[in-house]
């Protein structure tokens, strides 16, 4: 154990002795282009942002213990039973572009009279505001138009 400490000591200062020195140049400042150009994106106005409204959703749902996956119809403003679960739509909407893209549904989920979820569920991304439930999994799939 002597003859270690011993080694490093003696070998650590001579590698510490050879250590390299950096240099250190700054990079030149970026130019941030004028937003009144006509080259820039244009930018989204809130309308744009937001979407539109649908008149309902299609949720797709899975019974993770049989595998059983069914897909629901649901208009806004309504209530549906999913397996064992109650599932209230509040509002789905869509961008203004494209109707079957990136849908966005605001739901309310129980089980037996219990709250298991309340937010907002995105199509795109369905883990990012999941419902955690031990057997069923809900999220959405698109909205509907009427």
């Amino acid at each position: 154990m002597i003859w270690l400490l011993t080694f490093v000591i003696v070998f650590g200062g001579a590698i510490a002795s050879r250590a390299q020195e950096i240099d250190v140049t700054p990079l030149p400042p970026v130019e941030v282009p004028d937003s009144t150009t006509e080259s820039s994106p244009p930018r989204q106005t809130p309308e744009r942002a937001l979407g539109t409204n649908g008149s309902g959703a299609v949720l797709r749902a899975l019974d993770k213990v049989s595998g059983e996956t069914v897909d629901v119809a649901i208009n806004v403003g309504q209530q549906a039973q999913v397996f064992e679960l109650s599932v209230n739509l509040s509002q789905c909407r869509y961008p203004v572009d494209n109707e079957s893209g990136d849908a966005f549904a605001y739901l309310v989920i129980q089980d037996r009279d219990e709250e298991k979820f309340a937010g907002w569920m995105i199509a795109s991304s369905p883990a990012l505001n999941a419902l955690d439930h031990a057997r069923y999994d809900i999220w959405v799939l698109r909205c509907t138009t009427s």
